[in-house]
């Protein structure tokens, strides 16, 4: 086997080049870790989800056979949004968009014959994630996996919801608590788990720039911190295993300098505004996902080539786990060919282009350096003005700049710039307003979800209704009801307990709508 420290010619390499600091020194500008992925490859966490828990679990263990080292679970809409899948407005949407998870019984199905105390998963949740996590620990409980084994990450990040994707149920104030449940839950019983995965991706694919992904997101991890905090929590108990989730786009040295940015501004705030003084809650650790809103429908197969690009940065960028866009996104859900494709881009960067032999290969380029330094500034003028209209307190500018619509109206401007620039013929993106040759269609075997999974999931909740005990689940539906009225307790036991009485989704997000209301956003013109 090729040594990775060797280059082709046989040019023996050093693990870092240039003076400090150096990776794993603080501010961790350069990586959190001393020797990056000479020791240890970034995690090939792939995102699946489509149709049925079975037929996602299916495409989980191919991802498992081709080499994936961690699995990231995509849920459809009617699950993101609390709602069963025999609810009125998830008819046409069960399974199409993601996995359908109604009760307990589908998260069983979803990781049969994985095992749950060996593989990291992420799930991408919001809105209801306290009750997909309680599924969670519950079927690994059933499996014979304690929950301090367990290993993975929760999205769990509901302020982005408010301000990008807009798949939220309650109103900001009372969904933050549920996420600090989450978080001090976790703490406690939890030790290998990341309760909150702060989310700069959405923000990205709403239209926002790199400025203000990388701002936005740090802003919302530092109201996690002083929410935290405020819920009692020391910052050292939980801040080790908070967690980011950013978006790779296609301006290669930007991006690059974006994740170096953020990392150096996490350590610097955690260590001198919040008093964090273990290491570990100053080095921000990050999954990155390449630009799906990059994709083109026109020449498909370009992608391939936009996704490595993607992919690249991010590896020269730092991340600790990766997930490639398929080609065939812009049109529907990936292939099992196309994802197979996606995860062996990273493959390829992993094992033949050489980029693992050093750590930080990038650092001292005057031009990234510069770009790292100007992403920070521009970043720290948006802190600055989030720290004044929230009197002192990021968490409190968050929850004005929602309220205003701040956020939105930033991410809109940004977003119709960009639209302006690509139709003026500015901004070439090809195959769409150049070098358009070959468009005449893809030719490709794209998956399809019919409406016999949507009969087939209808099927499964009906039979879990009629096994379960009906008297347990109403019990379960009242103390939830009645931890959630006290805001001094943790609401995780109860929803537990009400998974494992097989109430649905739908049944407890409707029980807490009853206690802390629906939100509805005030429109921003």
């Amino acid at each position: 086997m090729d040594d990775p420290r060797l280059t082709l010619s046989g040019i023996p390499l050093s693990p870092v080049y240039g003076e400090g600091p150096l990776p794993g020194e603080y501010p961790y500008t350069r990586g959190v870790h001393t020797d990056m992925y000479r020791s240890r490859l970034w995690t090939m966490r792939m995102f699946a989800g489509f149709g049925t828990a079975t037929d996602t679990n299916g495409r989980f263990r191919e991802l498992l056979r081709s080499g994936s080292t961690g699995l990231s679970t995509a849920f459809d809409m009617p699950t993101l949004m609390g709602r069963d899948s025999d609810h009125p407005w998830s008819l046409g949407e069960v399974g199409r968009a993601g996995v359908a998870v109604d009760t307990v019984e589908d998260m069983s199905d979803l990781f049969a014959d994985v095992d749950l105390g060996g593989v990291s998963t992420s799930m991408t949740i919001n809105g209801p994630a306290a009750i997909l996590l309680a599924m969670y620990v519950v079927v690994a409980e059933q499996g014979g996996v304690d929950r301090d084994r367990l290993a993975g990450t929760l999205q769990n990040d509901i302020l982005k919801e408010y301000q990008a994707q807009k798949e939220y149920i309650f109103p900001p104030r009372p969904s933050v608590r549920l996420v600090t449940d989450v978080i001090r839950f976790t703490a406690a019983e939890m030790p290998r788990w990341n309760p909150v995965s702060v989310s700069g991706y959405h923000i990205r694919e709403a239209g926002s720039t790199a400025v203000q992904e990388l701002a936005f997101t740090l802003a919302n991890g530092f109201a996690y911190v002083e929410a935290s905090v405020a819920a009692g929590l020391d910052v050292d108990a939980f801040a080790p295993r908070l967690s980011f989730f950013f978006n790779s786009h296609v301006d290669f040295f930007e991006e690059i300098g974006k994740f170096r940015a953020a990392r150096r501004i996490w350590a610097r705030w955690l260590r001198d505004r919040y008093g964090a003084v273990d290491e570990r809650s100053l080095k921000l650790r990050f999954h990155t996902q390449t630009a799906g809103v990059s994709l083109t429908a026109q020449q498909p197969e370009t992608n391939i080539a936009r996704v490595a690009i993607q992919a690249l940065a991010g590896v020269l960028g730092g991340t600790q786990s990766l997930h490639t866009d398929s080609h065939d996104e812009a049109l529907a859900l990936p292939s099992e060919a196309a994802a197979r494709t996606a995860l062996r881009t990273q493959q390829v960067i992993a094992h033949e282009t050489g980029v693992t032999g050093v750590a930080d290969p990038l650092g001292g380029s005057a031009y990234v350096e510069w770009m790292t330094d100007e992403v920070e500034r521009r970043a720290e003028e948006i802190f600055a003005h989030l720290d004044e209209i929230g009197g002192g307190s990021i968490l409190e500018g968050v929850h004005e700049g929602i309220q205003s619509g701040w956020f939105m109206g930033e991410i809109a401007e940004s977003a119709y710039r960009f639209e302006r620039e690509v139709n003026a013929g500015d901004r070439i993106v090809v195959g769409v307003n150049a070098f358009t040759e070959g468009n005449g269609g893809s030719g490709a075997d794209l998956l399809r979800v019919g409406q016999e999974t949507e009969d087939d999931q209808l099927a499964r909740l009906a039979a879990v209704r009629s096994g379960r005990d009906s008297e347990a689940v109403a019990a379960s539906l009242r103390r939830v009801v009645a931890d959630a009225t006290d805001p001094e307790v943790n609401l995780m036991p109860s929803l537990i307990e009400a998974v494992r009485a097989r109430t649905t989704v739908g049944e407890i997000v409707e029980a807490l709508e009853g206690v802390f209301g629906t939100y509805v956003e005030t429109a921003v013109i």
